[in-house]
């Protein structure tokens, strides 16, 4: 299996940290691209093959949620798994980022357990 690239974008350098740091723990082979906000994720789609994005929603500039609109509405990303990884728990948030095109959502703090199970219904 060849390395993936893995976008993570948060406005938590700590949170990011925390992400890349449980996928070294699991033993998934990646390399990391980072992202404050929605607006620098697009720069870094725009240069980079991302094969997943792990996406908060509360950020300055460019929310997590609008981010996810913009890049759905982009031909070239249509089928790029996005996994919102957030705080925000209330079952609307959750339903609103499915009908945005989330592919998934996993709720803050993260652990490997759940990563894992999230994970393996991708192909990436």
């Amino acid at each position: 299996m060849s390395e993936r690239t893995v976008l993570v974008v948060d406005d938590s350098r700590i949170m990011r940290n925390i992400v890349k740091n449980t996928f070294a723990t699991m033993g998934i082979p990646c390399q990391f691209l980072e992202a404050g906000n929605g607006r620098e994720a697009l720069e870094q789609l725009e240069k980079n093959k991302v094969n997943l994005v792990l996406l908060d929603w509360n950020m300055p500039e460019l929310s997590g949620l609008d981010f996810l609109k913009k890049v759905r509405a982009m031909e070239g990303y249509k089928d790029l798994p996005i996994i919102m990884v957030t705080s925000e728990a209330a079952r609307y948030n959750v339903i609103e980022a499915l009908k945005s095109g989330a592919t998934d959502y996993i709720i803050k703090p993260v652990n490997e357990r759940v990563f894992k199970e999230r994970l393996s219904k991708l192909e990436i």
